[in-house]
């Protein structure tokens, strides 16, 4: 049986969605660190306790990645990714009304259910599903927006916040999900495309395409989890140290607040170089050094020995390499293990990556020494990302054959 064309890349389509991760990204993920400190002086709490609701948030986040995969994968998207920007605003609209603890974590773990709906992974998901032969483009140009997210949102909050108070600025952020995210994603995600057929031909088998469950039980498909889970962690470990981070590797106090705060703008000119230069390399080749740019940048900070030189080196190389690193792992499902069942596939590696975000930053810290400071944890992160890129290049050499359609 013959299967449907694919669509025609729509950049419109896709350029609508960029602006939906822009608001996300920027109202909900960013704006917690400036939330933090004015809900801990209101509600009493310690910087641990409000610490715990934005882990809550990734958990929610990873724990419902799996059902909203196999909603995206069964052709629910606009319902996914509406709702999901729907449940953003009660969430900001809870947020705002609390006066205990247990509110504060009620209100970010359904933050985080509706960011599970609405980030990266289900937008990239969609884009896949609707554009299988222009995925990667779409997934570069989601992310140009997204990667600006923090520039734009973060001075924008602090400024609502002090203005208005950081109840009302949450209403401000409520009405703008409800106005703009909303309506775009109901608007733009029509007409999805059909769930995948479990009977068209499969190359390599003569019993129809092999289901998620199948692949989830092959070496690619393990290979890129560990890939996506060890940089994960490894990227989530690095931000909230990063300022104590360099300021020990020898640089100014403004020095380092300045370069971390530009780190949005070194991924986005990484995106931009890919997005321009993809076609005059191979592409598998880029996918293997891509992810060489974080133990790089790990590996210049330690043999720097708190050198300012080392530490922008750092900054840098992992600017650089955590901005094309997000369309790596974006596509490296589709372009390793299986294509129909994408969004299945990385909603099954939802959970472990955000465990794995929640405790890294903790471990960063437990192995902070006074004598050696950062120093263990460093060579901790370096090992792990080489343990990724490692699992990456296996993936690639036991990819499996595309599916075609006949």
């Amino acid at each position: 049986m013959n299967s449907p064309a694919p669509t025609l890349y729509n950049r419109r389509m896709v350029g609508w969605l960029s602006l939906g991760q822009l608001i996300t990204w920027g109202s909900v993920f960013y704006a917690f660190a400036l939330l933090m400190e004015p809900v801990e002086r209101e509600l009493g709490l310690s910087r641990a306790q409000s610490s715990l609701a934005f882990s809550l948030a990734l958990l929610a986040e990873g724990a419902l990645a799996w059902p909203v995969g196999r909603w995206i994968d069964r052709g629910h998207e606009r319902a996914v990714m509406t709702g999901g920007s729907l449940v953003i605003v009660a969430g900001l609209l809870l947020h705002s009304v609390v006066h205990s603890a247990l509110g504060f974590y009620a209100a970010w773990t359904l933050l985080g259910a509706g960011l599970a709906a609405t980030l990266y992974s289900p937008a990239f998901s969609i884009v896949t599903r609707r554009f299988p032969n222009d995925f990667r483009r779409a997934i570069i140009t989601l992310t140009f927006l997204g990667g600006l997210a923090s520039t734009v949102f973060i001075p924008l909050v602090a400024w609502l916040i002090a203005e208005l108070g950081w109840r009302h600025a949450l209403w401000v952020l409520a009405a703008v999900h409800l106005c703009i995210c909303a309506p775009l994603h109901a608007r733009v995600l029509r007409h999805a495309p059909a769930p995948a057929a479990t009977g068209r031909p499969h190359s390599g088998t003569a019993t129809g395409v092999t289901p998620a469950s199948h692949y989830m039980r092959t070496a690619p498909f393990l290979l890129v989890g560990v890939f996506t889970v060890l940089l994960m962690a490894v990227t989530a470990a690095l931000p909230p140290h990063m300022v104590s981070l360099l300021r020990g590797a020898g640089l100014s106090e403004s020095w380092a607040i300045a370069v971390p705060a530009s780190i949005g703008l070194v991924q986005v000119l990484g995106r931009a170089l890919l997005y321009f230069f993809e076609h005059h390399f191979d592409l598998h080749l880029a996918n293997r050094l891509i992810p060489c740019l974080i133990p790089l940048g790990l590996l210049a900070l330690l043999a720097g020995a708190g050198h300012p030189g080392a530490a922008l080196l750092f900054v840098f190389f992992y600017g650089m390499g955590n901005g094309m690193l997000t369309i790596v792992k974006g596509t490296a499902i589709a372009q390793y293990v299986n294509r129909d069942h994408v969004a299945t596939l990385n909603g099954a590696l939802g959970l472990p990556s955000a465990i794995a975000r929640a405790l890294a930053p903790l471990m960063l810290g437990v192995l902070w020494q006074p004598e050696s400071g950062y120093t263990p944890g460093l060579w901790v992160l370096l090992a792990a990302s080489v343990v990724a890129v490692l699992a990456l290049v296996g993936a690639q050499r036991w990819r499996r054959a595309p599916l075609t359609s006949t």
